[in-house]
């Protein structure tokens, strides 16, 4: 194969578009994190039980669905209904949940400060809509992190939340905006918050879409922070102004399922 960091422009966009067409596909799915929201269809249960599964979405996939599934047994299979109405009492049921380092006591405080988000801001599609810019929703993050903690909490729940104002990659958060903002007829992403335009969204920036990016010559920074994001959405908009971050299916396509 040619070497792609020196294809022209154009070349590089049939050649991206062409692998967004083969990935962007529900029948990839099934072993993807967002299968898990797809198994319901009231908007504010998806919204709610993606934000809880892309906080947990690093390490082993299996055990990521695995604890997703039980994420869903936790909230009764009614996610909203038990964030808006539960009780101390009812938060007996996160005990014992961990995935890696998020643990029962980071799961009830995030149950208590959506109900907070729900109760006193709206809701979670408002917290991030007021606080974008005309570019950008990575100071909607940094807001959004600010608003999430203003209940009293322990420190240590605070590395759950990404902030990219203090150069993190926010790699979960942007890519539960991905899931919520982006919509087309494929139906992989949601597009339930219409009143966000999917031309700001981030890319979703890990180890894999890095060096992918890096190899197509979409990014040069070497370190996958805050910077390198802001790199790779300039770049990502040049190919693509509307929807910029349909390349994160041919990037993260290119790392799982292909020797590239």
């Amino acid at each position: 194969m040619a070497n792609l960091s020196k294809l022209k422009l154009d070349e590089l966009k049939a050649f991206l578009d062409e692998k967004v067409a083969l990935y962007n596909q529900f029948k990839f799915i099934e072993t993807d994190p967002i299968s898990i929201p797809h198994q319901f269809s009231d908007k504010k249960d998806i919204e709610i039980i993606g934000f809880l599964i892309a906080t947990i979405a690093w390490g082993n996939r299996k055990s990521i669905l695995k604890n997703g599934q039980k994420l869903i047994e936790i909230l009764d299979r009614s996610p909203h209904d038990f964030i808006l109405n539960h009780q101390e009492k009812d938060l007996k049921s996160c005990n014992g949940f961990v995935h890696r380092t998020f643990n029962a006591e980071d799961l009830k405080y995030f149950i208590k400060s959506l109900k907070n988000i729900y109760t006193n801001h709206e809701g979670l599609a408002s917290t991030f809509e007021k606080n974008k810019t005309e570019t950008s929703l990575q100071p909607a993050i940094h807001e959004f992190k600010k608003i999430f903690f203003e209940l009293q909490h322990l420190k240590r729940t605070e590395k759950h939340v990404s902030d990219p104002l203090k150069n993190s990659a926010a790699k979960r958060l942007n890519m539960y905006l991905k899931w919520m903002i982006r919509n087309d007829k494929n139906g992989v992403d949601f597009g339930i918050w219409k009143q966000i335009s999917p031309a700001i969204l981030s890319c979703p920036l890990d180890v894999h879409s890095g060096k992918i990016a890096r190899s197509l010559g979409l990014l040069k920074r070497t370190q996958n922070d805050a910077k390198a994001v802001k790199e790779l959405d300039e770049n990502l908009r040049i190919l693509d102004p509307k929807d910029p971050v349909k390349y994160d299916f041919a990037l993260f396509g290119l790392g799982a399922f292909e020797t590239f």
